[in-house]
């Protein structure tokens, strides 16, 4: 009985996704405290295993920019090299925070991405919700994808600013402020890749039509350039083509799937060939008129018929 109660309290959900905007406030918070302590699970998992995690992630970078020879000496005589340490006690326990984090915002992305979805899918119609699976499905490859072209470019990238370290100077690189270019670079190219996967999410609930998008392509080509000039810290031709690259080809991409998706839109609307301020066209053709049924003559008109003087017919004259 109270369970039926609270049933019939509990306010039911608009079909179409509205809601009032105290209740896009709500779900926005608790779709971010779900995203949040799933980050925080992983982060955990990271602080345990932070000393293999931080080995995996500077050991491209050591190789590429640390000094063999000792210090301020690489494996070749003139060839520029960086010595990676740690300034004081506070150091390695900042390390122990930017790994275990940098661990949780990474492989916690299957989470968040689907909180993102399941913010954004009340405003799609009820057939278009089941494309969450594949948003995560897609969402999930890109992010890792990015983070790892990332991971794969930062040694080239180090080497090309390493190369600007005047002759007879050694290179002392805080461990802690390489990790920050370490998160930045794997959470700017990992995020950027996503811009394909939104602009289709955005093209699924009406937002933006594919040929719009198309006609956008120089803007957005000379966008994601400057982007990824902002965003490289090394500002070389060769890391800013690495992350421009492959965001411009998964822009046409988005532009092509998008295209597709208006096609068939198209084809399922009955008013898709008619402008805003055209009107519906009308059917002009004449129906057929039935004959109308013989209506009843009451007895007591019938009866009185031949007295009334003229014709009467359904109980009115004939004139009539």
């Amino acid at each position: 009985m109270l369970k039926s109660a609270r049933k019939q309290g509990k306010p039911q959900k608009d079909p179409e996704g509205r809601m009032p905007l105290a209740e896009h406030l709500r779900e926005l918070r608790n779709r971010l405290m779900k995203s949040v302590l799933a980050i925080l699970a992983v982060t955990v998992v990271g602080l345990v295993y932070y000393k293999q995690i931080a080995d995996f992630l500077t050991e491209p970078l050591r190789d590429a920019v640390g000094c063999t020879e000792g210090f301020g000496r690489a494996a070749d005589e003139g060839e520029a090299c960086a010595e990676i340490t740690l300034n004081g006690l506070i150091a390695p326990f900042t390390v122990m925070l930017k790994v275990g984090l940098t661990t949780g915002l990474v492989l916690a992305c299957p989470v968040w991405l689907y909180q993102l979805w399941a913010f954004l899918a009340p405003g799609l119609h009820s057939h278009e919700k089941k494309y969450a699976r594949g948003f995560v499905a897609a969402g999930v490859p890109l992010f890792l994808g990015g983070a790892y072209l990332a991971y794969i470019v930062l040694p080239a990238m180090a080497s090309t600013l390493i190369e600007f370290t005047p002759e007879g100077t050694g290179n002392l690189v805080p461990l802690d402020d390489l990790l920050d270019i370490i998160t930045r670079m794997v959470v700017v190219f990992g995020l950027a890749f996503e811009l394909p996967l939104v602009l289709v999410m955005l093209n699924l609930s009406g937002v933006i039509t594919g040929r719009r998008m198309l006609g956008w392509w120089r803007i957005m080509v000379v966008s994601i350039a400057v982007f990824a000039a902002v965003a490289t810290p090394s500002g070389d031709p060769l890391t800013m083509g690495a992350l421009a690259a492959p965001i411009v080809v998964l822009y046409f991409a988005a532009t092509g799937i998008s295209l597709i998706n208006d096609r068939r839109r198209r084809r399922k609307d009955p008013y898709a060939g008619l402008d805003d301020d055209e009107a519906s066209p009308l059917d002009h053709t004449p129906e057929a008129v039935g004959v109308a049924p013989p209506v009843d003559t009451p007895a007591a008109l019938s009866e009185n018929a031949a007295d009334d003087g003229p014709a009467r017919r359904s109980g009115y004259d004939d004139a009539t």
